[in-house]
């Protein structure tokens, strides 16, 4: 369970690691665009850094459901900027979240040290040979569908085998374009074409995932299963992610995205500390 970043190596069996999220869009479901200024989006980077962020996951595209998909110049404009401007400031791992090659691969160049991809490789046939040639972690997340449609009445028989069957081929296509096992990471997709009993089924079975060999990242953070049981829009979310995230720590998450790291990190290291004790 070692990540092997340009600058730093992460022990993820040591604890929990925490994946800031930057949504540098307008539109974003979580935030509603406040960090869509490149100065906003820098200062909020640099800001989770000083939090306890240990990656910083940038995005320039809303996935939320309903989303249509951005063009490609537009989102290289949102992103590039601040992923080259955070990682002259800092050397903590910059990530990528993005399903397209291109914008990959211009955020590599410009100091992404990892690519988040929501499609597990699937949505652009060039994404895979992008990862294995940057030997960058690269994590493969599962959704039912495409973000346009993919809660349109979403159903699973059994959304656990499902998922981990999905995430397994997508495992075996990532080693068939020689992208090593080492640096494959697994998301089973809060939220992406699952219904509220399907999220809370991730998070009470997370375990199962560890199956598959590979490190558990998960996303609660703000998502709407937790506004739909609470009554509560995105910003008053707060403390149902947080009781999520520590769900999905006890049960063995390795990477959590959050929007909260100050309170996040506070959390995680509880649980972790309780996880510790024989």
């Amino acid at each position: 369970m070692t990540m092997q970043f340009e600058n730093r190596n992460f022990d993820l069996s040591s604890r929990t690691h925490i994946m800031g999220v930057l949504n540098v869009t307008p539109d974003s479901f979580s935030d509603g665009g406040k960090f869509f200024r490149f100065d906003d989006a820098v200062k909020q980077g640099m800001r989770m850094v000083e939090e306890g962020a240990d990656i910083i996951d940038v995005g320039g595209e809303s996935t939320r459901p309903g989303s249509d998909p951005l063009p490609i110049e537009e989102e290289l404009s949102r992103v590039i900027p601040v992923v080259k401007s955070l990682s002259s400031k800092t050397d903590l791992p910059i990530s990528i979240d993005t399903y397209k090659a291109e914008v990959a691969k211009r955020a590599l160049d410009a100091g992404a040290q990892m690519i988040n991809d929501i499609s597990a490789l699937r949505f652009d046939p060039e994404m895979k040979a992008v990862a294995s040639e940057s030997k960058v972690p690269v994590a493969l997340m599962h959704v039912k569908g495409t973000p346009k449609e993919m809660q349109k009445d979403p159903s699973y028989d059994d959304v656990i085998a499902e998922i981990t069957d999905y995430l397994r081929q997508s495992i075996q296509m990532a080693e068939d374009a020689e992208i090593a096992r080492e640096r494959i990471i697994v998301d089973p997709g809060i939220g992406f074409g699952k219904r509220v009993q399907d999220n809370l089924n991730i998070l009470k079975n997370l375990k199962e995932f560890s199956i598959l060999g590979c490190p558990i990242l998960i996303g609660c953070s703000r998502k709407s299963f937790i506004g739909r049981i609470l009554d509560l829009p995105a910003e008053e979310r707060l403390e149902g992610s947080l009781a999520a995230l520590a769900v999905a720590v006890l049960n063995g998450a390795n990477i959590v995205r959050v929007h909260d790291v100050r309170e996040s990190r506070r959390v995680v290291g509880l649980i972790d500390a309780i996880r510790r004790v024989e």
